[in-house]
């Protein structure tokens, strides 16, 4: 069998590792889709209880729309917002089903090579095909072949730590039973008992950190809250764009997400502590946490820890291939500098396809939220343009991977350069950086901020 005649392995079977089946499909080329979990999204499931800020269509891929069409399948309500359960289970599971047998559960990717070639042998490299390495979920081990891998597993299982430097915090690990790397779902009783009447620092300035203020705001509001109350660390200082774009953002209901975290610290249900990198976790006589900065700081106890400082993709599996990533972000090289925050803050970035996502190892692609490296705000619209782009490259059509067909919506925010210790422009009104790391009550009646870092 030559090269050509065999499958492309797609790692993952979430919304965009289904949707590269599916394109895959449409060109005429066989895909293996490869999920660690028990079920397709399996990850998506784990934030079941949390609703997108983009709606259903925004979040259904049209290749993949075509391929459930002859089942009697019908899109949600496209202007309607789905949670990530929804999601899951009334387009993600009726995809996976369609696939059939192309989509294989409980197999774990643990290494990818090109075959009889480790990643320094340069001798008749590009003829061989790949070798998957899978672990399945019964102790089976098993070798595949592919002509081509495109790895869309995703982020979801190795979340950033509390520590400031990119490492966990000393004493992180010690208090593991009272730190979540994940929004809570409030709504289970057991994990709304565990915050509610508590004092709860959330570390993050993303989505999920703004939502999770705004859930435990709610829970404040509540009967059974009363006397919960966040502490928000920040790493950087308070601007104009920290809550996001508000009302100019394009996707309305991210916007309303930062608006809603801005309205929790507003109503005074939690304290923003600015400028600080959490440098070790230790507990007080009580067994409560106590956060030390990397300046000495330590601030007063709390009964949680939320941590949402982003996630990093998990490389370990690619070892043997040539990938060529950005040292800072590793992404690829020539995506880095469109999502990079250390050089803008905007979170708009314009499509891209098979250009930017290729490295030396041909055919090999990381595409998704992996394909983003440490960046944020990715959006499943442009996880389905990159595998359009990918599979029309794979079928040999090279004007149809290297044209556009998608515009993305603005985030309504450029805060400037996204260095912790840099100051933002100065606002218009005369207020500039940076004052010195403070902690700050935004509260009723509290001083409106200007300026900020």
């Amino acid at each position: 069998m030559s090269t050509q005649q065999l499958p492309v392995i797609v790692i993952g079977a979430g919304p965009i590792g289904l949707a590269a089946a599916a394109h895959l499909l449409e060109r005429g080329i066989e895909p293996l889709v490869l999920e660690a979990g028990d079920a397709a999204g399996a990850a998506v499931r784990e934030w079941s209880h949390v609703r997108l800020f983009s709606t259903w269509g925004e979040v259904v891929d049209p290749a993949a729309e075509k391929l459930l069409a002859p089942t009697g399948w019908v899109r949600p309500d496209a202007d309607t917002y789905p949670s990530g359960g929804d999601w899951a289970e009334r387009y993600l599971r009726p995809l996976a089903a369609v696939l059939g047998d192309r989509v294989r559960l409980g197999a774990t990717v643990t290494g990818v090579s090109r075959s009889g070639r480790d990643r320094v042998v340069d001798a008749d490299r590009e003829s061989r095909p790949y070798v998957v390495h899978v672990e399945h979920a019964d102790g089976r081990e098993e070798r595949l072949t592919a002509r081509a891998v495109i790895d869309a597993s995703g982020t979801w299982a190795t979340p950033g730590p509390a520590g400031g430097s990119g490492l966990p915090a000393l004493g992180e690990k010690a208090a593991a039973d009272r730190i979540t790397y994940r929004v809570p779902d409030l709504k289970d009783p057991a994990v709304r008992a565990r915050y509610a009447g508590r004092r709860t620092a959330v570390i993050g300035s993303g989505a999920s950190a703004f939502t999770a203020l705004a859930y435990l705001a709610d829970l404040a509001r509540s009967q059974d809250g009363v006397g919960t109350h966040g502490v928000w660390i920040l790493r950087r200082g308070i601007s104009g764009s920290t809550f996001g774009g508000g009302e100019a953002d394009q996707l309305p209901a991210r916007g309303a997400l930062g608006l809603a975290a801005k309205a929790a610290v507003d109503g005074g249900y939690a304290d923003a502590v600015t400028g600080f990198r959490t440098e070790a976790v230790e507990r007080d006589t009580d067994g409560r946490l106590v956060l030390v900065g990397e300046d000495g700081r330590r601030l007063d106890p709390v009964d949680e820890v939320i941590v949402l400082t982003g996630f990093r993709p998990d490389l370990t599996f690619l070892d043997e291939l040539r990938l060529g990533l950005d040292d800072r972000l590793q992404a690829p090289v020539a995506l880095a500098p469109l999502i990079d925050p250390n050089q803008h803050s905007c979170g708009t970035v314009y499509p891209h396809g098979v250009n930017e996502l290729s490295h030396p190892e041909k055919d090999v692609y990381l595409v998704g939220m992996k394909s983003y490296g440490r960046a944020p705000t990715f959006l499943a619209m442009t996880g389905y343009e990159q595998v359009r782009s990918v599979a029309a490259s794979l079928a040999g059509d090279q004007e149809a991977a290297e044209r556009v067909e998608l515009t993305l919506p603005e985030t309504g925010v450029c805060g400037g350069a996204g260095l912790f210790d840099e100051p933002e422009t100065a606002q218009s009104d005369g207020g500039g950086c940076c004052a010195a790391p403070a902690t700050l009550q935004i509260g009723v009646g509290a001083p409106a901020i200007s300026g900020g870092c």
